[in-house]
């Protein structure tokens, strides 16, 4: 199992603190290192920081939002960095959900898998320089139809340094996911229980290719305390399921939901939506939190890996600023 790590905030001005991070992952071995993007810091300019900084480890963003970035634009970045940092680029593209896609991008949501798959299509064919781009779609145009009728065909001037940059998919619905099995070479999922990946995915990773990727993200707090260490994992899935979506469309809400865990999901909604947050948080099941992440001392933790160890996840990316953590983990997964 390959072991990466999220890069987290970004720390003091000046970028100093991602660097040691990112330094210090690579020395004890680690594959990987992945810059998230939502609405504040963007991805690809963390990893640059970091790819000046380092030598071996990979580059990934996890997840580039697709609705910020036409295919053409997403390109240029992805060669660009893949190309200076010679070849360490894994790229994680996403889609989000509509109030991010809407209320930032001012970009339309509906029709995400059609929008998604036309995106990949652009995408591929711009790395591949095989020759100048033109697409047709229902949600993005090469050339442009509809403006002056002066737009025309181009091809990638930049030569890449691979044939194509591996390219992952951050997505929780079965759909979405069978999708990025379908198209891409790998699936960033979230909060993701090893105990249930069958249940849940095993009809939509059916048809994945060889050597097909699944990156999972997984807190890891060693601790004593094992519920004070549960109760910030719940911070986090109540602030996703509670607030990051609307009341009538939220994907992670959803997604407890396929896990088992629907009705807790529905409580946490209505209790944050109702401005009772800290209640919301404490309605997440300390089984959900627990299944999702690696709390408590270090024995237990080594003994709970093994669940993650016997899934079909191939890369693990640890979520800990704590450099004794990350020694640990490297210790364990060498």
């Amino acid at each position: 199992m390959k072991l990466g790590v999220g890069v987290g905030p970004l720390g003091p001005p000046g970028g100093s603190t991602i660097v040691e991070f990112a330094q210090k992952a690579e020395s004890l071995g680690y594959d990987t290192i992945w810059c998230p993007e939502i609405y504040g810091a963007d991805c690809f300019t963390p990893l640059a920081w970091i790819g000046a900084n380092t030598e071996k480890i990979n580059l990934g963003t996890s997840i580039m939002q697709i609705s910020a970035r036409t295919p053409a634009s997403a390109a240029m970045h992805a060669v660009t960095l893949d190309y200076l940092s010679n070849g360490r680029l894994n790229l994680g593209i996403g889609v989000s959900g509509p109030q991010v896609v809407e209320g930032w991008y001012g970009q339309p949501y509906p029709k995400p898998l059609a929008r998604t798959r036309e995106w990949i299509s652009i995408f591929r064919n711009i790395i591949s320089r095989e020759k100048p781009v033109s697409f047709e779609g229902k949600h993005y145009q090469l050339p442009l139809q509809g403006g002056t009728g002066l737009g025309k065909s181009l091809k990638l001037i930049q030569h890449p340094v691979r044939e194509s940059i591996p390219l992952y998919l951050g997505a929780e619905g079965p759909k979405n996911v069978a999708l990025g099995a379908e198209l891409c070479d790998g699936w960033i999922p979230m909060f993701l229980s090893p105990y249930r990946i069958d249940r849940v995915y095993k009809d939509s990773l059916a048809h994945r290719p060889p050597h097909f990727e699944i990156a999972a993200g997984v807190t890891v707090i060693v601790t004593d305390d094992i519920q004070a260490g549960l109760d910030q994992i719940k911070q986090n899935v109540g602030f996703y399921v509670g607030g990051m979506g609307a009341k009538s469309f939220n994907v992670h809400k959803d997604h407890i939901g396929r896990l088992g865990f629907a009705d807790a999901a529905q409580e946490i909604q209505d209790l944050f939506m109702s401005g009772k947050r800290d209640d919301a948080m404490a309605a997440v099941p300390n089984e959900l939190a627990d299944e999702i992440s690696l709390v408590g001392p270090k024995e237990r933790i080594r003994e709970r890996l093994q669940a993650w160890k016997d899934s079909d996840v191939t890369s693990l990316t640890i979520g800990t600023r704590d450099m004794e953590t990350l020694e640990f983990m490297a210790e364990e997964l060498a």
